[in-house]
């Protein structure tokens, strides 16, 4: 299936739509550098990674008008919005399905906890439990449109 994830820059043609509208615009003020608020995964099956969202987020959308989906994250939103839709606002200007580029990153309490739970629900892991050499412990997979997402968490320091 074809996605890519792109900031919510793209979606000046529906500002109107949602709880985008509603972000705070004062952190962007004058002097100030732009402040990231929304990531907006494209795709073609709006229903099917809302739920796959649902899940691993533990968490039901703040808005779903149908081909637009919102999951606040306590730091930003992760949408998900209709390709054809898309298509429709700013022809050409995504591709779908080319995305590999793009990481989505979420802190978590507990990744290994993470990992068990997501084992019924993640068909697609890339990396299981590992703690890496930049101080995080993580898991990667891929969502059912191949987007790839991070569940991390500070490592605990080893008592030896």
């Amino acid at each position: 299936m074809r996605r890519i994830a792109i900031a919510a820059v793209l979606l000046v043609g529906i500002i109107g739509i949602g709880g985008f509208a509603q972000t705070d615009a004062r952190s962007a003020g004058a002097g100030q550098h732009p402040v990231l608020i929304n990531t907006c995964l494209i795709s073609k099956d709006v229903r099917t990674l809302a739920a796959f969202y649902r899940q691993i987020l533990k968490a039901e959308p703040q808005f779903d008008n149908g081909n637009y989906v919102e999951f606040r994250t306590g730091v930003g939103v992760l949408a998900i919005f209709d390709a054809a839709a898309q298509e429709k606002y700013i022809p050409g200007s995504v591709i779908g399905g080319a995305n590999r580029s793009v990481v989505l990153e979420f802190r978590v309490d507990d990744v290994d906890a993470e990992y068990a739970r997501l084992q019924g629900v993640v068909k697609d892991w890339v990396k299981p439990p590992t703690t890496q050499p930049w101080g995080t412990r993580s898991i990667y997979f891929r969502d059912p449109d191949g987007n790839l997402v991070d569940f991390f968490a500070v490592a605990k320091a080893r008592v030896n």
